[in-house]
């Protein structure tokens, strides 16, 4: 007697009729391929503290290069918050205040920065988003080149807590990267004022060793006191189905930018360890 084939429930019925939290439900969506939104757009986070708060010597050149670029790359470019979110952080937490705040503060800094990119870039027809306004940013890039978008992921007043004090643990460094993710975008760029990721501050250590390439459970396992990336970045992107790498170039040096964006392997870049070595994005 013939044994009954086994029944594989499809994933529509798995999901109305268990527990989304079910081990099984969880892994039939795993076989399902994200579809990449934007597979040929580069996301490009442009330092706060690192190049912002330097004001035009470091801003204008980093203008002119990017609409240079305008031509053969399109770009979402994503602000920081720099010195005066570390200044409010200071404040608030001083006036005893959550998480929460403190992310929606920090918001508003990196919204300021955001804004006056876009002002700097209006000539060129740049737009500047704001998160409600994402589903249309497909457009403007087709449409434009290039849009303008403030890096703090939305969660505002829903900030997790971090593990150890009060300062928001996903921030700029995090919302780019989400955003880069979520789009399945091309590559995952910072624009930071160091020539890319060392053992220990370039600016406090003149020994530190220049890292220009290593793979992400590498880099966990050094357990480095001090970090060019926020470390959620690097707790997410263990996940990650698009962003394999990410790249950090010295936005003070002209030209760096061009290079990363034509995937030349300037400055620094962390890699999943699944991605072999000398192997891009998802490019």
């Amino acid at each position: 007697m013939k044994k009954p084939k086994s029944v594989i429930p499809l994933l529509g019925d798995l999901l109305i009729d268990r527990s989304l939290s079910e081990v099984d439900v969880l892994a039939a969506t795993d076989n399902t391929p994200d579809f990449a939104i934007l597979p040929w757009v580069n996301v490009v986070k442009i330092g706060g503290q690192s190049i912002m708060d330097r004001g035009r010597a470091a801003v204008y050149p980093l203008v002119e290069e990017i609409a240079a670029n305008l031509k053969t790359h399109k770009m979402i470019l994503g602000t920081g918050a720099g010195t005066r979110a570390r200044h409010i952080y200071g404040l608030a937490i001083e006036l005893g205040l959550p998480t929460g705040v403190l992310t929606v503060l920090g918001t508003a800094v990196a919204w300021q920065n955001a804004q006056m990119l876009h002002c700097l870039l209006a000539k060129y027809g740049i737009p500047f988003v704001e998160p409600e306004g994402y589903p249309i940013i497909p457009n403007y890039i087709m449409e434009r080149g290039a849009v303008v978008v403030q890096g703090m992921p939305p969660y505002k007043l829903w900030e997790e807590n971090p593990e150890s004090g009060r300062i928001p643990p996903q921030r700029t460094d995090t919302g780019c990267f989400l955003t880069a993710e979520v789009f399945g975008a091309r590559k995952m760029i910072y624009v930071k004022d160091e020539d890319g990721l060392f053992d220990s501050d370039p600016k406090k250590n003149p020994q530190a060793k220049f890292i220009p390439r290593i793979g992400l459970n590498e880099l966990l396992s050094l357990d480095l006191h001090d970090l060019i990336v926020e470390r959620a970045v690097l707790d997410l992107m263990r996940h990650t189905r698009h962003v394999r790498e990410i790249q950090f170039i010295n936005g003070l040096v002209p030209g760096q930018l061009t290079a990363a964006l034509n995937g030349e392997p300037v400055g620094s870049t962390i890699y999943r360890d699944d991605v072999a070595r000398g192997g891009s994005t998802s490019s």
